[in-house]
């Protein structure tokens, strides 16, 4: 490999000063027509580079901002991205985006590059409840959102929703419908978005009056349509079929409604479904699904403009805990 060229070599094959090289990289428009010819000829020739961070750490504006999210597939996430993007772009920011597929190393991996990367901050839904990697972070000076995941300590912002009521939310709606042999599809319980709707779900049963094994429970190693099909299969093939199924998010919902359109089962008339996100897909689905609706472009901005806000003032910065309320949004899959 060859040595990177120096802004001095560049000069001295063009025969200007080292100013003269930094004005036509900085302030073209200072340099005669000629003289910036001749440097950028010798930039060509040479294969001079820019070192951007570099540049960008002298002039004290890294403006770059990490976004490491649990499954970039998943719409839900999709949608928080360009609430990100969409905030990153107003205050001048660029954004890197990470898939950790909810692997603790893979997201490891992600946060090293980023911190190499000098990013100014992270939005992150950690994949795990531990927030060991988070505080490294934090230590090397870069600013740190939560994503999707209430602070657990006062020196970190977050942005979340209440998922704990979002999950009471579809139960008690399933409840009123007559449901009472209700199944969820949710997936392991250190996914903490899917714990806490579960969790949800068995408040509203208790509240009810009813038992927590009234909620029969799947669980599921991943949170999409492939997993909810699989997962569909399986409650058609029980001997006492439940007449509802709450899906812990839209994916699974579609999965399920999938298995039974294919096998001829009626929805809502023989199986009610109820999933959550409200992702775009869920109004347009065969039978358009009743689900508990998130802010996904809100939770994305309001994280980046605490991010940045952050970034610009940390000695100021008071950290702030987001907590969004979910909605139920009711549509054909479970009118009773």
């Amino acid at each position: 490999m060859g040595h990177s060229v120096s802004v001095r070599e560049v000069a001295e094959l063009a025969g200007v000063s080292l100013g003269t090289v930094s004005n036509v990289l900085n302030s073209p428009d200072r340099v005669a027509p000629r003289t910036r010819e001749r440097v950028l000829a010798a930039m060509s020739e040479l294969g001079f580079v820019r070192n951007e961070s570099a540049r960008q750490l002298r002039a004290g504006t890294g403006r770059t901002i990490g976004l490491v999210v649990l499954d970039v597939s998943n719409p839900f996430f999709t949608d928080v991205a360009r609430g990100v993007e969409e905030a990153a772009t107003e205050a001048g920011h660029s954004v890197i985006l990470c898939n950790s597929d909810s692997n603790p190393d893979r997201e490891h991996r992600h946060l090293e590059v980023l911190a190499q990367q000098r990013v100014h901050g992270v939005l992150i839904t950690p994949s795990r409840d531990s927030l060991a990697e988070i505080r490294r972070l934090q230590q090397r000076g870069v600013s740190v959102v939560l994503l999707d995941h209430p602070a657990p300590a006062k020196d970190i912002c977050s942005v979340a929703v209440d998922d704990r009521t979002g999950g009471a939310l579809a139960i008690n709606h399933l409840l009123a419908q007559g449901f009472a042999r209700i199944v969820m599809v949710t997936g392991a319980a250190h996914v903490r978005q899917a714990a806490e709707r579960r969790l949800g779900a068995y408040d509203a049963l208790g509240k009810a009056g009813l038992a927590e094994s009234a909620l029969q429970v799947i669980e599921v190693p991943s949170l999409t349509v492939a997993a909810g099909l699989r997962a569909g299969e399986e409650i058609l093939a029980r001997p006492d079929r439940p007449r509802a199924v709450f899906c812990a998010n839209d994916l699974l919902a579609l999965g399920v409604l999938q298995a039974m359109v294919r096998s001829g089962v009626r929805v809502p008339d023989e199986l009610a479904i109820v999933g959550y996100d409200d992702i775009e897909f869920a109004a347009a689905a065969a039978v358009p699904l009743t689900s508990v609706r998130q802010p996904r472009h809100l939770i994305g901005r309001t994280a980046a403009q605490l991010v940045i806000a952050e970034t610009s003032s940390p000695g100021q910065h008071e950290h702030q805990r987001v907590f969004f309320t979910p909605e139920l949004v009711v549509r054909e899959s479970s009118r009773g």
